[in-house]
């Protein structure tokens, strides 16, 4: 993308045959999103893909997504998230406590299961124990099956045949088989759950019908996890390859305990920490969401193009994300450029979260897991890479590692 698309504005590219435009100005893709985010709906051509909700937060209706990302609001709101800290620490710990020295882990596996279990015990609190271990190990398969799902090309274009793959469908039936048998559970009161559960119709009749809100459940959940295993893997990579950053990093990390508290998971508040920093370096340089695409929904103008209703229109966080122009010597892994730099509100030179009314609703949620996840793994354990092993970015679903195995080591 780098050779072939930078330095252009808009530029007409083909994906699997079908024509779209590119768009590499970062404000002009903050246009689309934002400025005039009403004038386009979800691209198609990256969704072959999916097999989650087409209802709720996926909706393609902007109404409907709107109601539904207010219904989920009271669960990842920063006040909420306050109260989720303590679970999500639960979970960091036990994690690490899994780990033993010098044998090696699959991190990307361990991740899953980890932001599986924080997706389940935060947002469906109350479900019995039991079903949530059950749920916790399937979705960790599903969302490992999501990950690694290719976006385009002849394996995607077999999924759009509405054949998705045994092992994705297989592990997509197996959350959704487990959470239906929840929903007539006098258990299932809490949470996201009850809220998709007790969501109403003009009439009073249900909002969605039992398989919708299955679809919805499962949509959040896999949503929840995802990103957060991508993100923490490269994280924990970077730490392996920088030494010195993983130095600052752990001074930080033991700083903020002795003080007893955590720094803001978010910007805004003051200069970012320096693990902060590291995080926001991570998801400049690998942001999960690493290319999108939009269709537009009436005739628009992009820049000097003028574009029929109907149009492709794809911008990628990864190319933007490493913009020389924004970001002097783009691919150097640098936390305190965010000392010199602020996200701009102008533009979307960074958008890991995406941006406008269908950005990330989880945003919060989400800096607050990895702030607690990445200080409690880095507290107890080094990893290195195992000799010879090499580690190369896998452009799937997520932008993710394509096979990261691990030796932690003790503090």
């Amino acid at each position: 993308m780098e050779r072939l698309l930078r330095g252009h504005p808009v530029r007409t590219v083909s994906v699997d045959g079908v024509p779209a435009e590119f768009v590499g100005d970062p404000a002009l893709v903050r246009r689309i999103l934002v400025k005039d985010g009403k004038h386009y709906g979800k691209g198609e051509l990256f969704q072959k893909a999916r097999v989650l909700s087409r209802a709720g937060l996926l909706a393609e209706d902007d109404s409907q997504h709107r109601h539904y990302r207010r219904l989920a609001h009271p669960y990842l709101r920063t006040a909420a998230v306050a109260g989720h800290a303590p679970v999500m620490a639960g979970v960091a710990r036990d994690t690490a406590a899994a780990w033993r020295p010098g044998q090696e882990v699959d991190v990307q596996a361990a991740m899953c299961r980890a932001a599986s279990d924080i997706a389940l015990r935060t947002l469906f609190a109350g479900l019995p124990h039991e079903v949530s271990d059950e749920l916790g190990e399937r979705l960790a398969v599903l969302s490992w099956e999501m990950i690694s799902k290719p976006l385009h090309g002849r394996a995607a274009l077999r999924a759009q045949r509405q054949t998705p793959s045994r092992r994705l469908a297989t592990a997509f039936a197996d959350v959704r088989a487990l959470i239906a048998g929840q929903l007539d559970s006098p258990d299932a009161t809490t949470g996201y759950l009850s809220a998709l559960l007790s969501d109403t119709a003009k009439d009073g009749a249900p909002a969605l019908s039992a398989d919708e809100v299955c679809g919805e459940a499962v949509m959040m959940l896999t949503a929840a996890t995802v990103t957060t295993v991508s993100v923490m893997s490269w994280a924990l990579y970077v730490l392996a390859e920088h030494p010195l950053i993983e130095e600052k990093v752990l001074k930080d990390v033991a700083r903020t305990a002795a003080a007893g508290h955590r720094a803001p998971a978010g910007h805004g508040h003051g200069p970012p920490g320096y693990t902060l920093r590291f995080l926001m370096e991570v998801l400049r340089l690998y942001p999960p969401v690493w290319i999108t695409c939009r269709k537009a929904l009436v005739d628009v103008t992009l820049g000097d193009r003028a574009l029929p209703a109907g149009t492709h229109v794809m911008f990628s966080s990864y190319l933007l994300h490493r913009d020389p122009d924004r970001y002097p010597d783009p691919h150097r892994f640098d936390p305190d450029r965010w000392l010199r730099t602020a996200p701009s509100a102008q533009d979307a030179s960074y958008i890991p979260f995406g941006a406008g009314a269908r950005g990330c609703v989880g945003e919060a949620f989400a800096w607050r897991e990895l702030e607690i996840l990445l200080g409690t793994l880095v507290r107890e354990w080094r990893l290195t890479v195992p000799p010879g092993g090499r580690v190369r970015a896998a452009a799937d679903t997520t932008l993710h590692p394509r096979r990261l195995v691990m030796v932690p080591e003790p503090r």
